[in-house]
This record gives structure tokens, C-alpha cells and sequence, in this order.
């Protein structure tokens, strides 16, 4: 299967089901992070139980502090 992650076109092995098994595998951990798929908000209590499809187009935005 592949999907997009901020424009950028991941292949995810099939043992790789849920947003947040691919949001660990490609980096994604810790707080201030917020992730869409195809243009829905995905709430962070549902990445777990959340399945990605072929082609899903996967956008995740980190908050940073500073000025």
C-alpha cells in the first residue's frame, strides 16, 4: 500500500494497519502533533483504531514553540 505524508509518497508494509503504527515507524512521536487524512482531523485517542487505506493523503503539522 502507499499514502502520502505531507506530499511525499510512503510505501507502509501490510503489517502496518493503523495511523498510529505508521506515525511510530515514520517518526512521528510525542505531543503538539496534528493529523488529517484526507482532509479530516484524525483526534489523537483515535490513531490506534484509525485504518489507512491505499492512497490516503496523510497531513501532520507540528506545533513549535519559540519566537
Amino acid at each position: 500500500m502507499t499514502v502520502e505524508i505531507n506530499n511525499h509518497p510512503i510505501k507502509v508494509a501490510e503489517d502496518c494497519k493503523s495511523l498510529a503504527q505508521l506515525l511510530e515507524k515514520e517518526g512521528f512521536t510525542g505531543m503538539g502533533q496534528a493529523v488529517a487524512v484526507n482532509n479530516r482531523v484524525v483526534p489523537r485517542s483515535q490513531w490506534g483504531d484509525f485504518q489507512l487505506t491505499d492512497g490516503a493523503k496523510i497531513i501532520i503539522i507540528r506545533a513549535v514553540c519559540g519566537g
